[in-house]
Order: C-alpha cells, then sequence, then structure tokens
C-alpha cells in the first residue's frame, strides 16, 4: 500500500508562484507514477504581500498546516519595500527555522561539465560539496531584538552546546551518507573564527568532541576568510562544510555563486521531526509576473524533499525520483538550450519548466 505524505505548499512572494507551479505538477506526477507514495499538497499563506493585507506574516493557521506536514515546501519570500516597524523585512522562513527546531540548514553546491560558473576548473575537474549551516542561533538569535542607543547598536551571537552537538552529528551524519553513495571521501570541516573569538572556540571545541564518535570520518577546521577564499580557488577540497548561523548564510550565497547564480541554489532546513525546503534565492520583485524566473532552484530543492522523505520514512522510489529530477535539470543545464536569462539563456520560466519534464521522461 501507497504511503501518502501531506506537503505544506508556501508559494511566498514575487516570483515564488510562478516557480512553484510547475515544481508541484512535477512532484504530483511523479506521485502520480508511484505505487509506494502518494502526495497532497495543502496551501498555506504567508509572506510580505500577506504582511501588507493582514498585518501578519506567518499567520497561526499556517504555522499549524506546516507543523501537521510531513513537509514543508517553501517558495521566495519577502518583499524589500514591505518591512516591519523596527526596518527589518519580513522573513517567515527564519521564523519557521525557529519555531520548528530546524537547526540543520542544507546547501549544495554542485558544478557539472556545461554548468555556467565563474570559476576555471582543471579539465575534468567537478565540484560537489555540501555546506551545513546551523539555522536557529548564532548571530540571527537576536533577530529583530537587537539593543539600539543613540551612539551605539548591540546584537548578541548565542551558540549552545545542544544545537551545537545536534547539528555535528547530521554534519558527520551527513559526509558518512555521502561516502557510502561514492559522493565524498568523507570529511567534515568545521568553519569559524576560533582564533578571535570564544564562542566559536567554543563552537570548535564541541564539534572536535562530536568528531570522536565517528573515527571513520575526516575531521578538520578552517577560519571563515580561508575557507571563502579556497571555496573560490579550489572548492573540489571540501566534502561537508559545517557552521554558524551568519558565517552559513555567507558562504552558501557564494557557494551559488559557484554554481553560476542564486537560480541554481537548492536548500532545506532539518530539524529532528520536520524540514522545509526552498529555493536560496528571493522573491525578485522586479521580475514577478513576466515569465521569466528560473525554477531550477526550486526543481532541485523539490528534489532534496523527495529524498528527504525517502529515507525518513524508508520509501526506496522516493530517493530514486529525486535522483533522476535532479539529474534531469542538470542535464537541461549542461545542454544550455532552456536556461533562463540569469544563466546566459532565454527561456521562459515555463519552458525551462517543460525542458525539465523532457529531460526527465529520458533519464527515467
Amino acid at each position: 500500500m501507497a504511503k501518502a505524505f501531506e506537503i505544506a505548499v508556501f508559494e511566498g512572494d514575487g516570483i515564488g508562484p510562478e516557480i512553484t507551479a510547475p515544481v508541484v505538477e512535477m512532484l504530483a506526477m511523479l506521485a502520480g507514477r508511484s505505487a509506494e507514495y502518494s502526495l497532497s499538497f495543502v496551501r498555506a499563506e504567508a509572506g510580505a504581500g500577506h504582511y501588507a493585507k493582514t498585518g501578519e506574516a506567518l499567520p497561526a493557521e499556517s504555522l499549524d498546516i506546516a507543523r501537521r506536514a510531513d513537509a514543508i515546501l517553501l517558495s521566495a519570500m519577502g518583499i524589500p519595500s514591505i518591512r516591519y516597524d523596527d526596518g527589518t523585512e519580513i522573513a517567515p522562513q527564519i521564523d519557521l527555522r525557529t519555531e520548528l527546531d530546524l537547526y540543520a540548514g542544507v546547501r549544495p553546491v554542485r558544478i557539472v561539465p556545461g554548468q555556467p560558473t565563474p570559476l576555471n576548473l582543471p579539465d575534468g575537474q567537478g565540484v560537489d560539496f555540501v555546506l551545513v549551516r546551523e539555522s536557529t542561533e548564532g548571530l540571527f538569535h537576536s533577530k529583530g531584538r537587537g539593543e539600539i542607543t543613540r551612539d551605539e547598536a548591540r546584537e548578541t551571537l548565542l551558540i549552545t552546546r545542544e544545537t551545537s552537538e545536534k547539528l555535528f552529528r547530521f554534519a558527520f551524519d551527513l559526509a558518512k551518507q555521502r561516502k557510502n553513495a561514492g559522493l565524498g571521501p568523507g570529511k567534515v570541516t568545521c568553519i569559524d573564527k576560533a582564533n578571535v573569538f570564544r564562542a566559536f572556540a567554543f563552537f570548535r571545541g564541541v564539534f572536535d568532541e562530536q568528531a570522536s564518535n565517528f573515527p571513520d570520518i575526516v575531521a578538520d577546521h578552517a577560519y571563515v576568510d580561508a575557507a571563502a577564499l579556497w571555496m573560490v580557488q579550489k572548492p573540489w577540497i571540501f566534502d561537508v562544510m559545517v557552521t554558524e548561523n551568519m558565517f552559513g548564510d555567507i558562504l552558501s550565497d557564494l557557494g551559488a555563486g559557484l554554481m553560476g547564480g542564486l537560480g541554481m541554489a537548492p536548500s532545506a532546513d532539518i530539524g529532528d521531526s520536520h524540514a522545509v525546503f526552498q529555493p536560496c534565492h528571493g522573491s525578485a520583485p522586479d521580475i514577478a509576473g513576466q515569465g521569466i524566473a528560473n525554477p531550477f532552484a526550486m526543481f532541485l530543492s523539490g528534489a532534496m524533499m523527495l529524498e528527504w522523505l525517502g529515507e525518513r520514512h524508508q520509501v526506496a522510489s522516493m530517493a530514486g525520483d529525486a535522483q533522476m529530477l535532479r539529474d534531469a535539470v542538470f542535464d537541461v543545464v549542461s545542454r544550455a538550450q532552456w536556461t533562463t536569462r540569469d544563466i546566459g539563456g532565454d527561456a521562459t520560466t515555463q519552458e525551462a519548466s517543460s525542458a525539465v519534464m523532457d529531460a526527465f521522461a529520458v533519464v527515467s
């Protein structure tokens, strides 16, 4: 009997609905042909546009939908011109991470032959690593609660042992999975600034403690500034990187740049009981409604969702569908025929989405 999964869908702001629709269609098609799983989709309201209409960025009803769901598919959120009274942007995705304790932000970085990249890679050299960003504390801990006076402003960074231990175990488990799948050598690099800040020396100390529980995985360290340099000079040296929230926020955008842009950057925020899957990019209100947004990061985020659900519930075909969907996206990108303008093409959102669906039919 097929296992049934409910997916909460947050269409978001700006280009969000445009890139969400083809991905939901694709996921529904995959589930419809499967004898092992089914998917139902429940829409949830949130975002800057909803805040402008109602005064609520993440309604209680929508949070309840997210809590009940087996997984959450979330599109681009926020509009720069719509802000809270304190001047900060509307960001329900950050609120979801806190409310659902989604401590592990997973940001894959993959470059295949033919993919646009600013890097001058050696012949035959690929790039495939994962950045794991702590997503609930760090410098984001005081979001909206910073102290401001006439003469100074303060934000508080928080790193706890409990969350760090869970984060590092997640990173080491991921490295083990990648090693077993032949995707990496089995290495985790802790990215910090332990030479300057006591909080990061604490962070590194907890990392080293957890590393001792994974003797088959290599554990090493890098300061965040050096890591940024090496991501540009020799990104192939990394397998799994793990870091604090703000450092991860910055480095994940650098990783997206290596892949050709944010339109190629999927992500997941994962906790013990819940997970959100979303593209790393913003809502791009300047092109909303024009039908030219890049849907690839949303497709790749959908693939990550299928993979997570399949592993969590032991449904092998979901992981297989996830891999074929991922392969279809990179096939389209490598051929550069139906790519959107942000990565060098002139395809519309619908043309790019249709190309992925056609490529999936071939790889499957």
